[in-house]
């Protein structure tokens, strides 16, 4: 049994918004964490500061402890234009992504890091399904370019359930993908509609290589989006979530992810606080 600790909280890099190193460090600094996740590449609301970042955060005594790289061509406006378009699914971007991963596994090698995450994107729940084989093809393929760079590929969770990932990464270990993990989310699964968090991470448990920490509502109607809440205000089960955990003796760092709010620095604070009381009880 490993008891979680605020030791291994973080933050990830486009929760932030910054505008530049300097202020990316101040913020990561004022949420009260010592680690970082950093986003490689651009996307969203994140413009993808590399260069002067570890510097900057340096001087404040925080450490860029993993990656991040998103996928060209995401459309989440709603539930079905995100099962169309997220991760690597799409053909019509996946130039462009393998492109991306390519970069990111670069630069992830260049920063010293061990470890990146991704969204793979919607799961078929079925290996008959004509998209199945074109998908594990392509993160075969991403995950041999992170294995060249001595880096771990770990797919974030959300968009299937934990029977789905579970088949997926099976076959990902059977073609040789086994540089692979998973990045847990548990609020994503409620922002879905597609599991229970506390169950699903009880079966992936083992494949667990990194922790998005978040907070969600699940949606009351069918297609569209859950709502995301500060941690502790919302509907994952963090006691119960944190002893999972423990019990699986995970180790890896706790990232702290907000994407909603006005005040997304104090927000995370107040998330961080929340789950540092549970630590203690």
């Amino acid at each position: 049994m490993t008891p979680q600790n605020p030791e291994q909280f973080g933050v990830c890099s486009w929760s932030l918004r910054a505008k530049d190193p300097a202020d990316m460090a101040a913020k990561a600094k004022a949420v009260g964490v010592k680690n970082v996740q950093l986003g490689l590449v651009a996307h969203r609301e994140d413009v993808g500061l590399v260069h002067g970042v570890v510097e900057a955060l340096d001087k404040e005594g925080i450490k860029v402890v993993s990656g991040m790289f998103c996928t060209d061509g995401e459309d989440y406006s709603t539930l079905e234009a995100i099962r169309r378009t997220g991760g690597v699914v799409p053909d019509q971007f996946w130039d462009e992504n393998w492109n991306r991963a390519q970069v990111a596994a670069t630069t992830a090698k260049q920063l010293g890091l061990k470890l990146v995450t991704t969204h793979a994107g919607f799961l078929p729940h079925d290996k008959k399904d004509p998209t199945f084989n074109k998908l594990i093809e392509r993160v075969v393929k991403i995950a041999r370019v992170f294995a060249e760079n001595g880096v771990t590929l770990a797919f974030e969770t959300g968009q299937e359930t934990a029977e789905t990932l579970q088949m997926f990464l099976a076959e990902l270990d059977q073609r040789g993908a086994t540089n692979t993990g998973v990045n847990f989310d548990p609020a994503n699964m409620i922002l879905y509609n597609m599991d229970e968090p506390v169950g699903a991470l009880r079966q992936v448990i083992s494949r667990v290589t990194h922790i998005h920490i978040k907070d969600a509502i699940r949606t009351k109607i069918k297609g569209e989006w859950g709502q995301e809440v500060v941690v502790g205000t919302g509907q994952v089960d963090w006691q119960a979530f944190l002893k999972t955990l423990a019990d699986g003796n995970y180790k890896g760092f706790l990232m702290i992810e907000r994407e909603a709010g006005d005040d997304r620095v104090g927000d995370m604070r107040t998330g961080k606080a929340y789950l540092e009381k549970l630590m203690k009880a």
